[in-house]
């Protein structure tokens, strides 16, 4: 079993529990939208970790609690993977695909609009 794996059977482990021990019965929407709320509050600990508040004293960027907030992103990402029908293989799977679309896009490879390569040097003449 690899990492991927290994995280994705941990964290259905993990919402098994919680849903069991709290007796939660919620659609497979209403789990997207709470974890997306989850998500978003995570997201806001990961600013407030990186300063990004230009009005207060910086502090000194405390590398454990930003890489904590990083890893709570990832639960509630595999969690909404999991309620989504994805594993660990699918999601490497459809990540390859997007990945290659998105360089495709990048060097003008694909049809999708909106991402013609942009000459550089030709912006920096004018």
């Amino acid at each position: 079993m690899d990492k991927l794996d290994t995280v994705f059977n941990m964290q259905k482990l993990l919402d098994e529990d919680i849903i069991r021990r709290r007796d939660l019965k919620y659609s497979e929407e209403e789990w997207m939208q709470k974890e997306v709320l989850a998500m978003l509050s995570e997201l806001s600990e990961v600013l407030d970790e990186v300063n990004f508040k230009w009005w207060k004293n910086k502090k000194p960027l405390d590398t454990e609690a930003l890489q904590g907030e990083l890893v709570d992103i990832l639960h509630f990402f595999v969690s909404m993977c999991l309620h989504a029908g994805l594993d660990a293989e699918r999601l490497f799977q459809k990540y390859v695909e997007k990945n290659k679309e998105n360089f495709d896009r990048q060097y003008g490879r694909s049809d999708k609009k909106g991402y013609d390569p942009v000459d550089c040097t030709a912006m920096s003449e004018e």
